[in-house]
Parts: C-alpha cells; sequence; structure tokens
C-alpha cells in the first residue's frame, strides 16, 4: 500500500483518500481469506454434524445468517448466527422462551460432549447463558461469535414462501402479540439467498458502510443502534437501483448511500421477491408498512419487519454523513453520487407528484447548459470538419430524441444527433451506405475526443460497442448524476429545409409507402429522416405535459427493469405518443391535474387490444395513395400508434411487443399506488378519453363502406 496512510489513523474511514478506499477495503476490512477458508470449513463442520447426530433428531437443518450467512464480516471480531431448524417447532407460536430453551440445552450438552473439538481446527469456545447459546471461532486474525437459535423452518425446501406463510406468520403476531421482527429468523435461508448472488464488490461497498457506522457508534457513544441489516439493505438497494454493474465506482456508491441517510425521512425501501402484492393479506401488510412514518426499509424476506426502527439514530447519522461527504477526501474527487429515489414513485401521493417530477426526474439546468453546448462543438465539428478530406459533405445537422424534445429524465435520457448527408441519396442508400460512414465519425470522434483543445464541461465517452447502424456515446456530468445517451445517425434529407408549421409534401411519404410495399424493411426503419418533425410534434407541447411524459417514462423504465426477462416491451415512444392522445382529448389544457393524467394513461395502457391512434398534422387521407395505405394502416391488429412523422412506424405493434406484460403492471398500480389518490385519500378520477380513432373523427371523408370496415375490424380484433 505504500507510505499512504502513514499520516492518518487507519482506523479513520473519513481520513481516508477516496481513491484509496478500494485498498482500505482489502487491509483492514476484508477478512483474510485463509482465516476466512479455515472459519467456513469448521462451520459447514459443525453445520453437518448437527444434523447428522443421532442425539438431535429432530434438526431437520441448520442456516447460516447474521453478517457470517450475508459475507458481509468485518476483519477481526463479527457476528453470525446459526439458526437450527428443527421439528419440535412446527409452526411459528412454537417459538415460546420455554421450547426454545430446552433445545438449546439439549444442543448445548451435545456439544459439550461431542469430539467436535477434535474435527474443528479453529479455537472453539461455547458458552450458554441466561440469554441464550453461543459458539466462538477464532483463527489467527478472525473471530466469530455466533448466536445459536432454534427456529421454525417457515421455507423449507421451497425457493419461495407461499402466500399462506405469511399469512400464518401476520395470524400469529396478531395471537400473540410477538413483536413483528421476531420471527425473522425464521426466513435466514432467504436473507441468504437474497446476498449470494450479489457481487463482491458490493459487499466491500457494504463493509465500507458498516465499518463507518460502528466508528460513529464509537464516536457517539450514547447513539441509539440501528441494526447493521438496515444499513446492509439500504446499500443493496442504492446499488440496485443506481448501479446494478459488477464493477462500479466505490467513491460513486459510497457517495449514494450517505446521501440516502441524509434523506431518511423520505426512506421507503422493499423488495417483492418474496412477497408481493398478489395476496390480500400479504399486500395489506405490506401497504400498512410503506404507508407508516420514515424511514421505512422492509425486510426482503419478511414484509412485517421494518427494520429501519429508531429515528434518533438517524438524524445524528444524518449529521455524520453530512461531515464526510462534505471532508475534503470525498468532497474534492469526481465521481457523483448514482441517482437513487429515497421514495417510490407509487408511494407519492397525487398532490405530489409535480413535486415529485421537479425534485427528481426534471434534469439539472446547469447540466442541460453544459451538455448543450458540449454538442454543439459535437455538431459543430461533424459539420466542418468530419469530412472535409472527401467529397462528401454534411448538409445539416439535427438533435432529437427526449433532449431536444424537452422530456428528458436526470439520468438515463436519449438523445439523436442525426446527419443528413449529401451522398445518401434516397431511403436505400441510407440503408446500404450508414454502417461505411459510421465507421468514418467514429474514427473522427475518436480523434476529438483525444484533442487538448476542447474543454467539455462534461464527460465524454464513446461506445466501444460497434454497430453497423448507429454510433453511440455518452454526456455524463462531472459532479452531478445526470446523463444523456447520445446516438450518431447518418441520414437521408427527405425533407429538405423544415421551417415552423412546415408540412412535408405527400410525394415524400409516396415514395416512403413504396418501398416499404415493394421491399422487406421494417416499418419506421427511415423514421430518422423525420427526426425534425418527431421533435416540433413534442416541443410546441405545454410544459406540464412534457413533465407528464417524463412521469411516465419513469414509470415505464421502473416497468423495464422488473419485466426485462419475460419479454419485449413495447417501445418508449409509444407510451409518449400515448401521454400526447391522452392529454389532447381529456384536457388539452396547459395547466391539469398530473394525477389525472397519469391514471388516464395507465388505463389506456390496460386497454391496449383497443388501441387505434393516429395524426394528421404531416400527412392526411387527402392525397390518395396515402389514404389506402393509411386505413390499410389502421385496421392492422390492435394496438395501433401510428408515428405522426412517418406513417410507415407502428409503434403499437399489434402482437410484436408484450403489452400484456406492461397492462399487468399498470393493472397493479391502478389498485394499490397512491399516486391516484389526493390528500385526503380520495380516489382521483380519470379523463374520459377515447381508445380509438377512426377517419371522420380526424376530419377525412371518406367512403361511406369505409367507416363500417373500420369498425367492423376493430369489433373484430376485440373479440
Amino acid at each position: 500500500m505504500g507510505n499512504w496512510l502513514s499520516s492518518v489513523n487507519p482506523t479513520s474511514v473519513i481520513s481516508v483518500p477516496a481513491q484509496r478506499l478500494g485498498d482500505y477495503i482489502q487491509d483492514y476490512l476484508r477478512p483474510s481469506e485463509d482465516c476466512q477458508k479455515q472459519i467456513d470449513l469448521d462451520v459447514d463442520t459443525i453445520c453437518a454434524a448437527l444434523q447428522e447426530t443421532e442425539e438431535l433428531p429432530t434438526v431437520t437443518s441448520v442456516a447460516k445468517g447474521g453478517l457470517y450467512g450475508r459475507k458481509t464480516v468485518l476483519r477481526g471480531k463479527s457476528y453470525g448466527t446459526l439458526i437450527i431448524f428443527t421439528s419440535d417447532l412446527g409452526q411459528f407460536q412454537d417459538q415460546t422462551k420455554k421450547s426454545k430453551h430446552e433445545i438449546l440445552n439439549k444442543i448445548y450438552r451435545w456439544l459439550k460432549a461431542s469430539q467436535l473439538k477434535g474435527l474443528v481446527r479453529a479455537q472453539m469456545e461455547i458458552e450458554q447463558s441466561n440469554s441464550g447459546l453461543s459458539i466462538q471461532l477464532s483463527s489467527e486474525s478472525q473471530t466469530i461469535i455466533f448466536a445459536v437459535l432454534p427456529a421454525f423452518d417457515a421455507v423449507g425446501v421451497s425457493e419461495k414462501p407461499s402466500p399462506w406463510t405469511y399469512r400464518e406468520l401476520k395470524r400469529t403476531l396478531d395471537k400473540t402479540e410477538a413483536s413483528p421482527g421476531e420471527f425473522s429468523i425464521c426466513f435466514t435461508k432467504l436473507q441468504q439467498n437474497f446476498f449470494n448472488d450479489r457481487p463482491r464488490k458490493l459487499k466491500d461497498l457494504i463493509l465500507l458502510v458498516i465499518d463507518w457506522y460502528l466508528q460513529c457508534q464509537k464516536k457517539m457513544k450514547d447513539m441509539p443502534k440501528l441494526p447493521l441489516y438496515a444499513l446492509e439493505l439500504l446499500t443493496v438497494y442504492a446499488w440496485e437501483q443506481g448501479c446494478g454493474a459488477e464493477d462500479f465506482d466505490l467513491v460513486e456508491g459510497i457517495r449514494t448511500v450517505l446521501g440516502l441517510i441524509m434523506r431518511h425521512e423520505e426512506l421507503c425501501v422493499y423488495w417483492t421477491v418474496n412477497y408481493d402484492f398478489e395476496d390480500v393479506t400479504t399486500r395489506n401488510i405490506m401497504l400498512n408498512q410503506i404507508r407508516s412514518p420514515r424511514p421505512v426499509i422492509l425486510d426482503p424476506t419478511n414484509p412485517t419487519n421494518n427494520v429501519s426502527q429508531d429515528k434518533t439514530c438517524w438524524l445524528l447519522l444524518k449529521e455524520e454523513a453530512q461531515f464526510w461527504l462534505s471532508s475534503p477526501s470525498l468532497r474534492d474527487l469526481p465521481g457523483p453520487p448514482w441517482n437513487v429515489l429515497p421514495t417510490p414513485l407509487h408511494e407519492t401521493p397525487g398532490h405530489r407528484l409535480d413535486a415529485f417530477i421537479k425534485f427528481f426526474l426534471q434534469p439539472n439546468q446547469t447540466f442541460l447548459d453544459q451538455m448543450s453546448s458540449a454538442v454543439d462543438i459535437i455538431c459543430r465539428f461533424l459539420r466542418e470538419e468530419c469530412f472535409q478530406r472527401s467529397t462528401t459533405k454534411v448538409q445539416k445537422s439535427v438533435k432529437g430524441g427526449s433532449t431536444s424534445k424537452g422530456t428528458a429524465l436526470k439520468t438515463g435520457s436519449d438523445a439523436d444527433i442525426v446527419l443528413f448527408i449529401d451522398s445518401l441519396e434516397s431511403y436505400v442508400s441510407q440503408k446500404t451506405k450508414r454502417s461505411h460512414f459510421i465507421g468514418e465519425i467514429r474514427k473522427q470522434l475518436e480523434a476529438l475526443q483525444g484533442r487538448g483543445d476542447q474543454k467539455f464541461k462534461v464527460k465524454f465517452e464513446i461506445s466501444k460497442r460497434d454497430n453497423p447502424r448507429v454510433l453511440s456515446f455518452s454526456l455524463k456530468s462531472k459532479d452531478l448524476s445526470d446523463s444523456v445517451d447520445f446516438d450518431v445517425l447518418p441520414a437521408y434529407d427527405a425533407l429538405g429545409q423544415v421551417r415552423a408549421g412546415f408540412r412535408p409534401s405527400p410525394s415524400v411519404y409516396t415514395e416512403l409507402i413504396s418501398l416499404y410495399k415493394s421491399s422487406n424493411f421494417t416499418g419506421g426503419e427511415f423514421s430518422t429522416c423525420f427526426t425534425e418533425l418527431q421533435r416540433n410534434f413534442v416541443i410546441s407541447r405545454p410544459t406540464k405535459l412534457k413533465d407528464l411524459i417524463r412521469l411516465i417514462k419513469h414509470w415505464y423504465k421502473q416497468c423495464e427493469r422488473k419485466l426485462k426477462k419475460k419479454g419485449s416491451l413495447p417501445p418508449k415512444y409509444a407510451l409518449e405518443l400515448l401521454t400526447v392522445h391522452a392529454w389532447e382529448h381529456g384536457s388539452g389544457v396547459e395547466d391539469f391535474d398530473t394525477a389525472e393524467g397519469f391514471r388516464t394513461v395507465l388505463e389506456l395502457v390496460t386497454r391496449y387490444q383497443q388501441l387505434c391512434i393516429f395524426w394528421t398534422v404531416n400527412y392526411d387521407f387527402e392525397d390518395k395513395t396515402m389514404k389506402r395505405f393509411l386505413l390499410t394502416q389502421i385496421q392492422r391488429t390492435r394496438p395501433v400508434i401510428l408515428d405522426p412523422a412517418d406513417p410507415t412506424g407502428d409503434v403499437g405493434g399489434g402482437q410484436r411487443w408484450c403489452w400484456h406484460f406492461l397492462a399487468q403492471e399498470a393493472t397493479e398500480w391502478l389498485s394499490f399506488s397512491m399516486c391516484f389518490r389526493d390528500g385526503t385519500g380520495a380516489a382521483i378520477p380519470p379523463w374520459n378519453v377515447p381508445t380509438e380513432q377512426t377517419p371522420e373523427s380526424c376530419g377525412a371523408n371518406t367512403h361511406p363502406n369505409v367507416s363500417e370496415i373500420f369498425s367492423s375490424a376493430s369489433r373484430g380484433i376485440r373479440d
């Protein structure tokens, strides 16, 4: 490690330079591998002996819990539990003091009489007192004290408990008036599983948080104790929501956890890996917990157990968190915290949604200004210098995506830079030549990235992933959690000069439709050619509608994280257009109730099999070719949501995407989310919005039979 700790106290984590936190964990917090392996072998020996001995026939299995079971033990002295599941305890209420005392006496006598000391290489001490039974294992630099606890096996061999288990837990708590967390040891196997698959570096971050907390305790001896489990869960939550990668920046991680501690009065953290809202009893338990005074951190294995406990402790920790965050070791080093919300969206009452958007979803204006400046530099370079050694010219560059529309989120938003190149003279040439131009643009941008004359105030990172269709890069704030992912796309200039109120000539779409019908290209493949129309369609809308779109996209991202392994969800753009449709037909005013709009969009998602939505701002039924094509498009399998800039782009997609998964999530949210209740708890109604549009509803004059054909097709699809 060199001399970097020679001038500081190695036991003071706040004094450790941020760039050396990894070394600090390795050299002072993480147990020695040899010592840990030896103790692990000894623990396995003890567990096997407890299950196999004929003197303890009722022992069915042994689970490892506490810091040891979660693999978050600190070097030196640490703690764990050995949970003895026994058939003597057949239900929760069997865990009376008398029963536990008798079982522990048997285990103590057996441990004393057994020959385990000859099999266990570590120094082993067995102690029984009025408070219980413990086994201490010591091996050179490591000591672990295990509390031995008999328990009812609530899980058995199942990977996930049945709803009956939690119903029985609630019934027992009501009957015995036990404290909510008293039976949590019955779910130790689930706690072990919850932490087992987490990356080593996340557990290192947990060690860092625990070490800091223990130092806070040492500093303030009268500070009420907070279960270490609460801080472990908070760290897991921060990593899941803000990062999720196996390899990450420890400085960003610790800043995020400390930031959440500072906002403890807003904390509401829980998981649905072992229980969820489907069962009525469990749902009521969860809702009662997550609507109780904050902070709330629910044990992911036991919904009755809020591990956050004493608020006084959180207040003191808040002061200590601020102290570390403002210390030179963290303050002066780049590495912004992850963007993690202390409160989930669905626990935000309807009248607080505008504040939720403002504080949690809207990007920082300083970052937007910095990003805009950086993008201007990149665009100017691409226009003026990228192809200066060839005859190729960039006719214009256009910014698209959510950033240009004014609907970007604080982090992880997308944006496009579309380069209209004179060598791309048709839709077909765009398809055949774009990979060549992508390669050339990549070389030039990498050269720009390495130049010292460009003063980017944001981090500019080019993706290493090769894609012949698009070149990706990211702009990230050096000080904030804000970030935007950009795509550079070469395109054919089908529109020419676009002005305010511009409407394309029907011939632009005639060529596109002809190509769509005669070849095998996917509908919407050339939507980049119409980026300006897509941008203008949204950018002219009221600010509050753009905020509602932000809210819908945030909801979508949560669903995406949960459902991504189940199937392919519809694109975000479909939800964006659905939101515009909901506002146009349900409100239409600049100042509206955000909760009403949110509810309306989710209601429309649940009715996805009826959706047929389109606009006639850029194309309509007057041109004969377009008219025939549109009538075909709107009779496709529902849902149909046509891109207002590109009639070949049906972002509803019919059966192409898994709308049913998104609809299930929307149904669940509508049934329990606080977003759709006002400050008094009363339900907030949706707007009255049609799910289908017809040519007549858009003012089109069509053949008398068209409306009937359209209606029949719609009925057939629904039936």
